[in-house]
């Protein structure tokens, strides 16, 4: 018995002077040796820096100074993880019953760098290059090769995890998909069967970007199955939520929600600043569905609701992430209201009525004309891709589209805007708009149409009132500029109108042709027909015909679309004989559009009238002149017969008598 405890205080003796010689090294010392276990295990240098110093118990720890530790040889030169201090602390009463609970992970200003190229992750460890020998001779490779060891069953747990002002860069197959710096990260998993619970917050233009993160089985995570996750992050201006799976690749499935109360911030918080929302388009929004993001930067979107702003949408998309974005949407909605679209994010009031008014007055020194007011057409850029819009009634700009059919395609600032078709002053429009921001701003389209009113179309197009009827047609144009009274007075284009019974307001043509009392101050035509084309903002019609109940009228002018005046004539003219005798008028429509002098051409109308009077004069005295020379010729003399021939006739007669005479007759 004595010899036992002999041999047990010796062997505490032996351990207490163990750990008083690794207590008493030096760090310098002490680092190494661990360096050196560190690359016979993993193959890995690493670098340790100033004092090391262990603790035993309770807790099994290590502290360092700046550290650094190798990448994988294929990952480039870059160290997978460098930190100004790690301190690093295990249990040890668990380590001593087969379990690792780790107390403490704490690690300043480290650098976490992860890549991942053809499969391989640079956070897989293999073993070092030395080998050993075992009992029976066979060799065996440290920490890789030979047979595999017996499955470990431990229990891995964290009670805490701290890393302050860190920054975390993750690599695919060469190129940088994040890299986050001053990021400071919590994380806690206290128990095998507990969830695993993450905080970060990271610095952000306009305020700090908070993760909340859930993992409930963190071990299936880890070895790759796709488990539950809740995620919760709140930026400057909105939050983004996720509830479903994801895998350790990054990939995500399940119900997600995005809410601003700032768009423009949120994007600004996330590297897009300078990128201003259209009023209608999201500068609030709430966007939810069911959403799977792949690890090629893939997402789609379904069962999708959204409200951005006072509008409200349904449908689906999918968004590819990159720079810019690709979108391909469907959506369908209500009654949409876009009508702000054109304003920036401190914009005063809107461009409409009013407002309009006083803008464009002020921007054209005083006259009414078309805005010179820059276009920010800066949000054709914003992503690429395709939207098709089915909806009970658009709003946007001067205009209102009824029920329509809508695609928008996005590509490199260029958007076509097709109509299939689009309902439009009461009829249908097909056809396409294009506005092209990739070298200046242009505006174009090519368009058919049918059932227009026209008095809505003229009115909400140009301001002008007074003709009103059904019209089809169809029109190609093409706009250059920065602001709509550059891109107006730079049209050019070709189209043709066909309108069915119709008014002209303010003139009476009835009333002009000298037909009596008219019609009230209107003109009610049958059709109007009439072919046009444009060039440097003005249009230029020849061949216009508007036909009524008695007469027919032609017209051919200018109407400048870019300086908002108007010089045309028609002229109209009787088509059926009737009892009551009218005039000719042409009729002169002149001026700007807002007041427009609508008068007949009265030059035209004295000459017609000088003319008549003329030949009445000339048909009296031609009338007493026959009158008397078929007087003395004693004959008759008309209209169709020439005085020569009568007198010829005359002295026939007359030499014929004389012959008779001379031989004998009667």
């Amino acid at each position: 018995m004595k010899w036992l405890i002999r041999i047990l205080f010796i062997l505490v003796a032996v351990i207490g002077l163990v750990i008083g010689a690794v207590l008493l090294m030096p760090g310098d010392k002490l680092g190494a040796i661990l360096a050196e276990q560190v690359r016979a295990q993993t193959g890995r240098e690493l670098n340790l820096s100033g004092d090391v110093r262990l603790s035993f118990w309770p807790v099994l720890g290590l502290e360092t100074g700046p550290v650094t530790f190798g990448n994988a040889p294929w990952a480039g030169p870059e160290p997978m993880l460098s930190a100004q201090s790690i301190a690093v602390g295990v249990d040890a009463a668990s380590l001593l019953d087969g379990d690792i609970r780790i107390r403490r992970v704490l690690a300043e200003n480290p650098v976490l760098r992860l890549e991942l190229s053809e499969g391989r992750g640079n956070w897989e460890l293999s073993g070092g290059a030395t080998a050993s020998t075992d009992a029976t001779g066979r060799a065996a490779t440290a920490g890789g090769g030979g047979s595999k060891p017996a499955e470990d069953n431990r229990a891995i747990t964290l009670d805490r995890l701290e890393l302050t002002n860190a920054r975390l860069v993750y690599v695919e197959n060469g190129e940088t998909r994040m890299d986050f710096a001053n990021v400071d990260l919590k994380a806690s998993w206290p128990d095998i069967s507990a969830p695993m619970q993450m905080e970060a917050q990271m610095p952000v233009p306009g305020g700090a970007v908070a993760v909340d993160l859930t993992i409930p089985d963190l071990p299936a995570y880890a070895s790759g199955a796709a488990t539950a996750l809740k995620l919760r992050l709140q930026a400057p201006g909105g939050s983004i939520g996720f509830d479903g799976r994801v895998n350790i690749a990054g990939e995500m499935d399940g119900t997600t929600e995005v809410r601003t109360d700032s768009t423009d911030t949120m994007l600004a918080a996330f590297g897009q600043g300078g990128v201003s929302v259209p009023q209608g388009l999201g500068r609030v929004a709430d966007i939810s569905g069911r959403m799977t993001y792949t690890r090629d930067g893939r997402i789609a979107l379904r069962d999708m609701t959204a409200a951005l702003d006072s509008n409200r949408f349904q449908g689906e998309a999918d968004i590819l992430i990159a720079n810019p974005p690709q979108v391909t949407a469907r959506l369908n909605a209500g009654d949409l209201d876009l009508t702000r679209v054109s304003e920036t994010a401190k914009s005063a009031p809107t461009q409409k009525g009013e407002g309009a008014a006083k803008g464009n007055k002020a921007a054209n020194g005083g006259k009414s004309g078309w805005s010179k007011t820059p276009i920010d057409a800066s949000a054709l850029g914003l992503a690429n891709g395709s939207l098709r819009l089915r909806a009970k009634s658009i709003a946007v700009p001067g205009m209102t589209f009824g029920q329509s059919d809508l695609t928008l395609t996005l590509d490199r600032s260029r958007a076509v805007l097709k109509m299939q078709p689009a309902t439009l002053f009461s009829g249908q429009v097909n056809g396409q708009v294009v506005a092209n921001n990739r070298n200046g701003l242009s505006v174009g389209g090519n368009l058919t149409a049918k059932g227009i009113d026209l008095k809505q179309a003229l009115t909400t197009l140009g301001g002008i009132e007074r003709l009103s009827g059904t019209a089809s047609g169809s029109l190609e144009f093409l706009g250059v500029g920065q602001n709509e009274n550059q891109i107006m007075r730079s049209l050019s284009g070709k189209g043709r109108i066909d309108v069915g019974k119709g008014v002209i307001s303010g003139f009476d043509l009835d009333r002009l042709m000298g037909r009596g009392s008219g019609s009230g101050g209107t003109t009610v035509f049958n059709s109007l027909a009439a072919s046009f084309v444009i060039d440097k903002g003005n249009l230029t019609n020849n061949d216009l015909l508007m036909l009524l109940t008695n007469f027919r009228a032609d017209g051919k002018g200018r109407v400048g679309l870019g300086a908002r005046d108007i010089d045309y004539v028609f002229t109209p003219a009787v088509v059926r004989s009737n009892s009551e005798t009218g005039v000719s008028v042409p009729v002169r429509i002149y001026g700007p559009w807002s007041d427009p002098s609508i008068k007949p051409d009265l030059t035209k109308v004295i000459e017609a009238a000088a003319d008549e009077k003329v030949k009445a004069l000339e048909d009296d005295a031609k009338k007493k002149v026959l009158d008397k020379v078929g007087e003395k010729l004693g004959t008759t003399v008309t209209e169709s017969e020439q005085v020569e021939d009568a007198l010829k006739e005359k002295l026939e007669n007359e030499a014929k008598k004389g012959l008779l005479k001379l031989f004998g007759g009667d």
